[in-house]
């Protein structure tokens, strides 16, 4: 055979297995190495979360002791993981844990000399105010110590002068918290950004230890203004704020505090709302149309939800804005839903050709992915699925269960709306796992597959255990991507055979390293150059 006759070589991706198992349903399944397993797991762990087929104990505890291990052989591969799992994944509670275990793991001892600094992976995980709060109250759980070592206390430290503004002392310096932020500058002993962040140190630890004297000097403006405001009679403030909504904003005012003052009727969300975060709007949707918000001001809030950058700077899940479709009672958010949902998966590539799409509708996919979020496995899909459509792919979109549906996409139509009739039909096909037989069933030629599940398929009927697998129910040359939404150890998918890849994620990042395997790019791990 000539050489430009010869076949070329399927690209490879960063997820490997190394040896067969079976799932939790006993079908066909294999054992990834400790970065495949922690990079997925991470990328799909909400943390202290009961899942289908583990209990929190043992999800959590495989999780750190995936971190310890990868950290003895290979601790700078974790310190570049935390930061693209906090920026780019989205994922908060997950990257504490990392940092917090891998800092854990490097005072036992590594294989080799880690280049970056514990001060730097700490740094790194937290991006919102009130997360170095979090991350002591994970060290102190963990170790039955408030103290920290010295790479710990500078790195919670950099991100407490980075983090710590006056706005951020009236949003999460909340009384009830177990750790208040008074608690982790003590501890963290940062160095303040400048003398305004010194005076606000200091009003923290005033509040903190209940002093006589709260200081608050000339140069912390926002606290000026709120604590002039607070001194004003209780049947006034409301009245005061309302008659000037810019008083809110200089007064660092959310939501929840004006609410503490009376009734969120439709003068106070037309005076807070413009304040909001996006993800705030989102959840306060239904909100304003029961508090009768105006359409003016309605009309100004929704676009700032269609504003790409807006969507961007607020690193929401895409699920999200689904769940806020859900929720929203009237159309008139509708519109701007759907826009901040496009640019909410704006990663997803346009793939050519046509593209099987496998969304699991089993019992365990109808998990709700955290307990406080009414969003399910199987939404998260869903959403995907169709949005990957909505790239102008060329998709056909197959649920399978117990047995198969195939779900007619309308060319231009809206995501969420069919993302939510999609959704209708969980159930349809029984609650099994029949992977095997659904893409055999399914299989038409497509020039590749996309797998969205939980990867724990039943055994193929008449093979065992260790017989027929999802890897093999296509034709080899077909490439397969598998994303899975729960992070379990033991997977359907043999990322060892050529053309199969498995990712995990809540975000459309998950897609960066689709779009390089489908142009034939092999792809590393996505914070690596």
């Amino acid at each position: 055979m000539g050489k430009f006759a010869a076949r070329r070589r399927a690209p490879t991706g960063p997820v490997a297995t190394t040896g067969r198992t079976t799932t939790y349903e006993g079908g066909a399944a294999f054992s990834r190495d400790a970065k495949s397993d922690l990079f997925l797991l991470a990328a799909a762990s909400m943390v202290g979360e009961d899942t289908f087929y583990e209990s929190a104990a043992d999800r959590d505890s495989r999780f750190r002791q995936l971190v310890h291990a990868v950290t003895r052989t290979d601790p700078d591969w974790v310190a570049r993981f935390v930061p693209y799992l906090r920026g780019e994944m989205n994922m908060r509670s997950a990257a504490v844990v990392v940092a917090a275990e891998s800092a854990l793991a490097r005072r036992a001892g590594t294989d080799v000399v880690p280049s970056v600094s514990v001060r730097k992976l700490v740094d790194s995980a937290l991006l919102r105010a009130d997360e170095p709060a979090e991350f002591l109250a994970y060290w102190k759980a963990r170790t039955g110590k408030a103290t920290l070592p010295g790479g710990v206390q500078r790195g919670l430290g950099d991100a407490v002068t980075r983090l710590y503004t006056e706005q951020a002392a009236l949003k999460y310096d909340g009384a009830a918290a177990a750790w208040r932020m008074a608690d982790v500058v003590a501890l963290a002993k940062p160095r303040p950004a400048g003398p305004w962040q010194a005076d606000l140190f200091d009003y923290l630890a005033d509040r903190r230890w209940k002093r006589d004297v709260v200081r608050v000097t000339a140069r912390l403006p926002v606290l000026t203004a709120y604590r002039a405001a607070m001194a004003m009679p209780v049947a006034e403030r409301r009245a005061y704020f309302l008659a000037d909504p810019a008083r809110l904003g200089a007064a660092g005012m959310t939501w929840e505090q004006l609410a503490s003052l009376g009734a969120m009727d439709a003068a106070a969300w037309s005076a807070i709302a413009p304040r909001m975060g996006l993800m705030a709007l989102t959840r306060n949707l239904r909100n304003f149309d029961e508090a009768g918000v105006p359409d003016d001001v309605a009309e100004r809030l929704a676009a700032r939800l269609a504003d790409p950058e807006q969507v961007r700077r607020s690193r929401q899940f895409p699920y999200r804005f689904l769940s806020a479709y859900r929720a929203a009672p009237s159309l008139r958010w509708g519109a701007a839903l759907e826009r901040a949902l496009l640019a909410s998966t704006g990663n997803i590539p346009a793939l050519p050709g046509r593209t099987l799409v496998l969304v699991d509708t089993s019992a365990s996919m109808r998990r709700a992915i955290s307990g406080r979020s009414q969003v399910r496995h199987v939404d998260v899909g869903a959403l995907f699925a169709v949005a990957l459509a909505a790239r102008g792919c060329d998709v056909d979109l197959v649920g399978f269960a117990s047995g198969v549906f195939s779900h007619r996409l309308r060319r231009g139509g809206s995501v969420l709306r069919q993302a939510d009739e999609f959704c209708a039909r969980v159930g349809e096909v029984g609650h099994g796992t029949e992977t095997v037989t659904a893409l055999k069933t399914a299989y038409r030629r497509h020039d590749r597959v996309v797998l969205f599940s939980d990867m724990q398929a039943f055994a193929y009927p008449g093979t065992g255990a260790h017989g027929l697998s999802v890897s093999t129910a296509v034709p080899a040359s077909v490439p397969m991507f598998g994303v899975n939404t729960a992070g379990y150890a033991p997977s359907a998918l043999d990322t060892a055979t050529a053309g199969r890849y498995e990712i995990a994620g809540f975000s459309d990042r998950l897609f960066t390293l689709v779009d390089l395997l489908a142009r034939g790019r092999d792809a590393t791990w996505p914070w690596e150059p």
